[in-house]
């Protein structure tokens, strides 16, 4: 089976990114990314642990709640005010009739989108550039355009388009696994973190630590690397005086797979990926991070006994190769926001 290791390898799911630029308008480094759930949704589970979320409807996600199955989900930069593009997630759903059913005429659903933010205000270099309900619906359109299976974009693309980790330029990236069984398990994420992505003694990305042996920078290239990224995070400190203090982040993602699973499995899936994220960032999960984690099923294959250990652990290790892809992909940015070098810039 060919697959684009991304989270659309994961049947009847679609991802769609929006983002602005400061090539499309001053001031803008920010983003939306959807991913989109077949018409008749999935199930759904969430697990935030940074001590700074900005979330909606994740309450409905709770396995004692009314809601059985989700529509789409948003990861969004704009913080608090990014989850306006949520509002253009649930309005398309609704023109094309998906979402719970409320009421007799067919037409009558609400549609479940929840949604996760991460901070990049200010990052471009305009406060007030931020996603809004219009970025949101062209990322839904997006995600519903492509063809089943179709690869996602990386680097900065959607929600990862003004992320940042650890003073490098952070972005979105994506990966997935098909265990022995058949079942495939993917991942998506917008890495945005206070924490670093990398070993600060040797230049190693963490989460590449966990895939055998990574070839070492030599130590010239790392030192000339560290001494670039001081000098990157002064500057930005520089153009960034007054503006934001201290510096805000959160690292989103969603998980999913095409095993059965229940409300409550989905939501010790979204529990077990963080320990993917743990491996690639640290330190992890901080007061001025937001780290949520969204998890899906769309229910296509039957789990036997035993199996589902195996998705949870596959949901660690699919999170932290799409940190990894996301770092390797990203793009340095020098801008009126501040100096965000990819790792790449640095390392080669």
């Amino acid at each position: 089976m060919t697959t684009q290791d991304a989270l659309t390898d994961v049947p009847g799911l679609r991802v769609g990114h929006a983002q602005r630029t400061g090539d499309q308008r001053e001031g803008w480094l920010t983003g939306t990314t959807v991913v989109l759930a077949p018409e008749d949704g999935a199930v759904a589970g969430v697990d935030s642990r940074g001590g700074a979320p900005g979330t909606r409807e994740t309450d409905a996600l709770d396995p004692r709640n009314v809601v059985e199955r989700i529509h789409a989900v948003v990861l969004t930069g704009g913080s608090a005010f990014g989850l306006d593009s949520a509002g253009g997630v649930v309005s398309w759903l609704e023109e094309q009739g998906r979402g719970v059913p409320v009421g007799p005429d067919p037409a009558q659903v609400v549609p479940v989108v929840p949604a996760a933010v991460l901070f990049d205000l200010g990052r471009g270099g305009a406060w007030r550039a931020r996603p809004d309900a219009g970025l949101g619906r062209e990322a839904v359109e997006a995600a519903a355009a492509t063809e089943p299976g179709a690869p996602v974009a990386q680097g900065n693309f959607g929600a990862g388009t003004g992320a940042v980790v650890g003073g490098l330029k952070g972005g979105t990236g994506t990966a997935s696994t098909v265990l022995p069984s058949g079942i495939t398990v993917g991942a998506v994420t917008a890495v945005n973190a206070a924490g670093s992505a990398f070993d600060p003694a040797t230049g190693v990305l963490y989460g590449r630590l966990w895939d055998g042996l990574p070839p070492v920078p030599d130590e010239s290239t790392h030192t000339a690397a560290l001494r670039r990224l001081t000098e990157a995070r002064e500057e930005t400190g520089r153009r960034a005086a007054g503006v934001l203090s201290p510096p805000l982040n959160t690292t989103l993602a969603v998980v999913a797979t095409d095993a059965v699973l229940t409300r409550a499995q989905a939501q010790k899936m979204a529990g077990t990926a963080h320990d993917g994220l743990a491996r690639a960032v640290r330190p992890v999960h901080l007061m001025h991070d937001g780290d949520t984690v969204f998890s899906l099923s769309t229910g296509e294959r039957p789990l036997a006994d035993g199996e589902l250990n195996d998705v949870l652990a596959a949901a660690a290790d699919v999170l932290t190769r799409a940190v990894v892809k996301a770092v390797l992909a990203a793009e340095g940015v020098d801008g009126p926001g501040g100096v965000f070098p990819s790792y790449r810039d640095l390392y080669g």
